[in-house]
């Protein structure tokens, strides 16, 4: 299909939170779709050949493709399609693409901030300060602090866990990975150490997890690797909640063992009275590190790009296999 003005526009649908597209894409990125694809509210579901979703879009499988004979084409305007995108799909020849490129940046964005606080032990002097602005600057206090030579363990060289070492390799820091399907050439070349999971959790100052959630990662931060870091080191999880024994987390957490900065939890969002809430040496955010507020534009733009790409003759630029649902977040 070409870009040119006979081109014939492929009919199109959305399916996602209603009020999402208006965040995803604006009169600019809207206008560039309309030059390939023909929207409708109410299309027969039989015509459809492309369909664009996202947060909340409704679940395929083979009765919903029975009902879309000429689907072609679902562009994901978030991360990864599990959950609501069946076998059948590939099956059936659909091809299928994702802005998880686009929403790697954010979620590594804001892992580099803070693993940098954490290094500066910025939450923990932001307290005593408030509490005492005379609070010495010199001396034993701020001897442990800096991000001069720091030793970050990053589990899982996931599109985010590189994104991270990427943002990382400018800072004077030693970077340990643990990724079982990270071989020594790619680690060589991300200028990353390999490490088991053991090793990783004993010698880092800092632990940032960016693993999937897959039945055979339930639980892998387990108690043990937890009470094997160093006394004083930060924990940091933006990736899912059930990767981590979070009751052998909260114990070291309330003996003062640890830190953490933890943007997602079980259950989300915690009650009022969990006793994560009133630890001084945890930093709880809502889900924030992945693409919010304008952030959005940027999963919209990855989804215009990924049409004008296929109305040009061109490859995908970011297509989601039936293979990588064995290995996506």
């Amino acid at each position: 299909m070409s870009g040119s003005n006979t081109e014939v526009k492929r009919r199109a649908a959305v399916s996602m939170d209603e009020g999402l597209p208006t965040k995803l894409f604006d009169h600019s990125q809207r206008e560039r779709l309309a030059r390939h694809l023909t929207f409708f509210d109410n299309w027969d579901a039989r015509y459809i050949e492309v369909l664009i979703t996202g947060w909340g879009a409704a679940n395929i499988g083979p009765d919903e493709l029975d009902r879309m004979p000429a689907l072609r084409v679902i562009h994901h305007s978030g991360g990864t399609v599990r959950g609501f995108l069946s076998r059948e799909v590939w099956d059936r020849g659909i091809l299928v693409t994702t802005s998880s490129a686009a929403n790697a940046l954010p979620v590594a964005e804001f892992t580099l901030a803070t693993i940098l606080f954490a290094g500066k032990d910025v939450l923990a002097v932001a307290d005593d300060y408030a509490r005492d602005p005379w609070i010495a600057r010199e001396g034993e206090r701020f001897a442990s602090i800096g991000n001069y030579n720091r030793t970050v363990g990053i589990v899982g060289a996931s599109q985010i866990g590189r994104r991270v070492i990427e943002l990382l390799r400018q800072f004077d820091c030693t970077i340990l990975v643990f990724d079982p399907y990270l071989n020594e050439a790619d680690a060589a070349a991300l200028g990353v150490t390999t490490v088991s999971l053991q090793e990783l959790f004993r010698s880092s100052d800092i632990v940032s997890v960016h693993a999937p959630l897959l039945p055979q990662t339930v639980g892998m931060i387990s108690a043990e690797l937890l009470a094997s870091m160093k006394r004083g080191a930060t924990f940091i999880n933006t990736a899912r909640a059930g990767l981590v024994d979070q009751p052998a987390l909260v114990r070291l957490l309330e003996q003062g063992r640890l830190k953490a900065v933890l943007d997602v939890t079980d259950p989300e969002p915690l009650p009022p009275d969990h006793p994560l809430r009133g630890l001084p040496n945890v930093l709880l955010t809502p889900h924030l590190a992945g693409a919010q507020g304008n952030e959005l534009r940027r999963l919209g733009e990855s989804v215009v790009r990924e049409v004008e790409a296929l109305a040009a003759g061109k490859p995908p630029l970011h297509p989601f296999g039936p293979d990588d649902l064995e290995k996506s977040a």
